[in-house]
Formats: C-alpha cells, structure tokens, sequence
C-alpha cells in the first residue's frame, strides 16, 4: 500500500511540474527546477542552497544558486502557472477567499534587496528584515500562496545605485504596502481566477483606494479597520468612529456565531452588525462587522464590509474569521516548503525563490486536496527532459 501511494504521489508531482516545465528553455535549468522543488519538499530541517544541492547528489550550490542568478526563466509566468493549478483543484467563485497579507523575513547586513530596519510582524518589533506581501487563495478545499511582492523602504528606492547593486532595475519605483497589495488584488482579478470575496488585515482595509477599487469592480469583501476608523453612518452627511457607532448597539445586537473551526473546535465569538453608508447602490449593502470576545467585552476587532445585499451576519464572520488561512500559509511554508530559508541578496532571485517556494506549497495543497477523494493513480505525462 506505501508503494502504491508513493507512486502516485511521485505521478502527481511529475505531471505538476510538467505544467510549467516549458518555462525553463533548457534542459540544465529543467532539471535544476525539478530538483530545487524536491528539495523543499523534502524532510531537512534546513532548505538553503547547500542542503537542496546535498539533496540533489551535487558537490555543492552553484547549480542551485544559478537556477536562482543566471538561468532564463520568467519567475511572473511561473507564478501564474502555480495560481493556475491551485484555482484548477481548490477554486470555488462563490466560497473561494483572497487573503492579503504581509510576512517578514529575518535578514543580516544591509546589500539584501529591500532589506532595513523595518518592523516585522514575524518577530513582532523592528528589525534587520526584509517584507514580502502574499495573497492567498482559499477555499473549503485547501489553501495556497498564490501571488507575492517585495517591499523597497524609501532607503531603498531613492538611491539607485544600491539598488543597481542589488539587481533593482531603475523602473520600479517606491510603493506602499497597501500599493502593492492593491497591485496584487488586480493581477489575480484580470486572471479570470474564481473567488467570492476578498478579506485583509487593517493596513489594507484602513486604505480606502483599495475599497473603493473593490467596489468599483463589484468584488465583495470583509477588510479589517482599526477602531479609529471614520465611517459614513445612515445619516445624511453623518460620520462616526467605528468603536463610537458599534458601542451604540443594542445588548441583543450580538450574536454567537462560529467564524470556522480552529485547532480546538469552533472558533466562537460575538458579532454584530450596523448599516453604513446611506447612498447605495441597489443590490449591494455596506456594513461595519464587529467582534468581540466573549470573555472580554472590550476585546473588539472592526471590519468594513460590502456585499450583496441580504447576506448573512454568519457569511460576513466566516469571511473575516478566513485570515487564518494566510497565516497558516506562511507557517507551512516556512516549516515545509523554505519560504524563509534562501541566502539570496538579488532582488529577481529574491522573486525566483519565493515562487519556486509557493510551487511547493501548492503541490502540498494539491496532494491534500486529492487526499480527501482518495489518491489517484499517476497520470501518463509527457517527459520533462529527455
């Protein structure tokens, strides 16, 4: 029976790879691919270029490292690939989930691309970092990175001749992380890919050109605000701080609901709900969620809501209770797929390693997802080298 599964595994991952092997034009960069993946799927603890070389039989990593620095391939068409086969087996357009989110990566010295002293979410404080921005597919099926950017600080971008030095062209210029989220959020929206709603933490959701970008494109979301955010109330021309219109709520305005299960059964909280926004379009409604815990009263979290009109308070928690599936994407794959593990400095092998990393995630997505209908047996594929 492991044999039996063993080979259809091996098949699975084969006609995986296959998907995308004509983006590498030469055999070498080929067959370096294939390895650098196995490699990070592979058991080591450590997934850099000396561990993927031992795993691969080399003497050592400077295939890896020109798989990464000096082969052609386009690492965008990659990722687009990998979106591809994530949406093919988990995609759902009414219940699939866009998840945007940032994630940092622990670095020394000062020539990695985009690295500074910037505060990192990972450590929790300011450090010598650099920071990615992901967006994460998720559905009832699974969960994958499907889209990523790195993050230039100012320091960066107003000096061109370290970014020269890094391999930055001279064409990209500085942008927020809301501007790159937002950059994000418009690739995966001209790819046709299906998905229902859009859900992000408070620096994207306090970024109001990403919510009126995401009205304007009738793309419903669930985006978390800080309490200090300013809303429109029913009123005509009324404002209020999104903590002031919540606390006027009525006690029975709250609602048990279950946001998803977590690792300990259901993830239960209170919610509750006041209209926004008095000029609507028919058919679609704007709502201020709240949620609050129910052992502390005064632990609240606020999201700006637009959605089809009639949806249901239960929806509207189960979209914002969905951002555990970046965060677990960012532990997968930093513990199983390398995500954090590359000794890179240049800015397109930064990009090259992190999409060759979400390859493997995805596979990983992809094998749990066959999982729960039984594996399958390995499909006839063409070769991916001679």
């Amino acid at each position: 029976m492991r044999n039996e599964i063993t080979d259809a595994w091996s098949g699975m991952f084969d006609g995986f790879v296959a998907r995308f092997a004509g983006r590498f034009g030469r055999v070498e960069s080929r067959r370096r691919m294939v390895s650098y993946l196995r490699g990070l799927l592979n058991e080591t603890e450590r997934k850099n270029g000396w561990t993927l070389a031992e795993a691969a039989g080399d003497d050592g990593p400077q295939g890896m490292q020109r798989l990464l620095n000096h082969y052609q391939w386009d690492a965008d068409a990659l990722r687009d690939d990998v979106r591809d086969a994530v949406v093919e087996h988990i995609g759902d357009p009414a219940r699939g989930i866009l998840i945007l989110d940032e994630t940092g990566f622990l670095k020394k010295g000062v020539r990695s691309a985009g690295v500074g002293r910037q505060y990192s979410g990972t450590a929790g404080r300011i450090e010598n970092s650099q920071i990615g921005v992901f967006l994460t597919y998720g559905s009832d099926r699974g969960r994958a990175l499907i889209d990523r950017e790195l993050y230039l600080p100012k320091g960066w971008t107003s000096d061109r001749d370290r970014c020269r030095a890094a391999g930055i062209e001279d064409h990209v210029e500085f942008a927020t992380k809301p501007d790159l989220g937002l950059r994000i959020l418009q690739r995966a929206a001209a790819s046709g890919i299906p998905f229902g709603w859009v859900t992000a933490d408070e620096l994207y959701g306090q970024t109001s050109r990403i919510r009126l970008w995401l009205e304007e494109h009738d793309i419903s979301h669930v985006l978390a605000v800080p309490k200090s955010q300013m809303v429109m109330t029913m009123e005509f021309f009324g404002q209020a701080r999104a903590h002031k219109l919540i606390s006027q709520l009525p006690d029975d305005a709250w609602k048990p609901l279950s946001c998803g299960d977590g690792a300990h059964g259901p993830r239960v909280y209170d919610w509750a709900a006041a209209a926004i926004r008095p000029w609507r379009r028919p058919g679609w409604d704007h709502w201020l969620l709240a949620r609050r815990s129910p052992t502390d009263s005064t632990d609240i979290a606020y999201y700006i809501c637009f959605c089809p009109a009639g949806t249901s308070l239960g929806e509207l928690a189960r979209i914002a209770g969905a951002r555990w599936m970046v965060e677990e994407c960012f532990q997968t794959a930093k513990n199983e797929t390398g995500l954090d593990h590359y000794q890179v400095r240049d800015y397109t092998a930064w990009y090259r390693h992190m999409t060759l990393s979400m390859a493997a995630l995805a596979f990983l997505a992809i094998l749990r997802a066959e999982a729960k209908k039984g594996i399958r047996k390995p499909e006839v594929i063409h070769p991916l080298y001679p």
